[in-house]
């Protein structure tokens, strides 16, 4: 006999948009969707697939109303300086996935004897930005002069997160929820987050944007580690009132990146697209960043910024819409370790080596099940 049961409509409305279904993803995935809301009920097996589709915990249908979801850490993500939509299952799925990893990691730190580090709280909101940005640009060895050592903005980023792996901080950067390529992470959700800890402080960086921005939004949740707070971040740029530690990390990013003094020097007196891309390559940033610093400089007025910032990033937002399409997955075993944070991997790998962590629980921990696909990561991260 097959079994039936009864779901609240809301319930099913809520798992659609909470998996951030568009009309023509639900008619492929869920078509009997509409049917179930005007009264129709689902088999337990077709309700199953349905919670697994929508990677939603099953007894959460069976509720009378749609749970009202918090993201466990503060949100300071506004859109127009209004509250966000409830965070989609892909944004909730990685923060517990990093809060698991950090709690991991922090074990491992104190089992190691490890000390907690200096900068994490070291400063705050009242602190001068600029002593912030020139304290940064000095432990990172990232003044403007050493950027021409990168090749391009890949090149740039991949150092960025090595220095600041070196002073002790795990940056994870990743397009899709885990390993599955049929989640992605959507910027237009958020840019990034950071889980402060004196022990394992935690930055994981939206890798489904551009490069350039992905920079920004790195730095600017290493503002959030050095406030000694965690937060879910948009990282924009359009805002002058807001969330005062989010204004602190935007002004503090921009700095780092775009000193005003070397962007005074530079400007060539026209915020054309040529002249903002010319800036970008040059400083290794997004021209968004270059934008702004020139109204920062006083170079342009409000008004001219904003209309110009709303006309640029459709214009990358166009550009990185069409690279969606033609990239591919890329090299396991060169992504995986970009996405798990190189110091995390490294731990994790060599802590199962030494019998200190289980072979179960590492597979686990990096996301996988093959010994075969551990071993060669291990090879990669060039753990023996």
């Amino acid at each position: 006999m097959v079994t039936r049961v009864a779901v609240a409509p809301d319930l099913l409305v809520w798992a659609v948009d909470r998996a951030g279904w568009d009309e023509e993803t639900t008619l492929r995935r869920a078509p009997k969707l509409r049917s179930w809301i005007d009264g129709d009920r689902p088999t337990l097996k077709q309700l199953e697939k349905f919670a697994q589709d929508t990677h939603t915990p099953f007894g959460l249908l069976f509720l009378d109303e749609p749970p009202v979801e918090q993201v466990p850490i503060a949100d300071m993500r506004t859109l127009a300086n209004a509250e966000v939509r409830q965070p989609s299952a892909d944004l909730l799925d990685t923060i517990y996935t990093c809060e698991s990893r950090q709690d991991w990691y922090r074990g491992y730190s104190q089992d190691r004897g490890l000390t907690p580090l200096e900068f994490v709280g070291s400063a705050t909101v009242a602190t001068p930005v600029e002593s912030v940005a020139s304290r940064i640009r000095d432990l990172l060895r990232f003044d403007v002069a050493d950027r021409g050592s990168f090749p391009n903005w890949e090149g740039a980023l991949r150092g960025l997160i090595d220095r600041i792996e070196d002073l002790g901080v795990l940056v994870m950067v990743n397009g899709i929820v885990g390993s599955n390529t049929h989640r992605k992470l959507r910027p237009e959700e958020f840019r990034g987050f950071a889980l402060s800890d004196p022990l394992a402080p935690l930055i994981f960086v939206n890798g489904a944007d551009t490069k350039a921005a992905q920079i920004f939004t790195l730095i600017h949740e290493l503002g959030h580690i050095w406030l000694g707070e965690s937060a879910l971040s948009e990282a924009a740029m359009t805002a002058r009132d807001g969330i005062a530690a989010e204004l602190w990390c935007n002004q503090m990013a921009a700095e780092v990146l775009a000193p005003i003094a070397a962007i005074r020097g530079d400007y060539q007196g026209t915020p054309h697209v040529e002249e903002l891309e010319r800036l970008a390559k040059r400083y290794r940033v997004s021209t968004l960043v270059v934008l702004k610093r020139i109204y920062d400089a006083r170079f342009i007025t409000w008004d001219d910024y904003q209309e110009r910032y709303a006309t640029e990033h459709d214009r990358i937002m166009n550009i990185l819409a069409a690279r969606r399409g033609s990239e591919s997955g890329g090299n396991y075993y060169y992504t995986q370790p970009l996405r798990l944070s190189r110091l995390f991997a490294r731990a994790v790998v060599a802590s199962a080596f030494e019998g200190s962590t289980s072979y179960r629980d590492a597979y686990h921990l990096v996301g996988t099940r093959k010994h075969e696909t551990f071993e060669n990561l291990a090879t990669e991260l060039g753990v023996a």
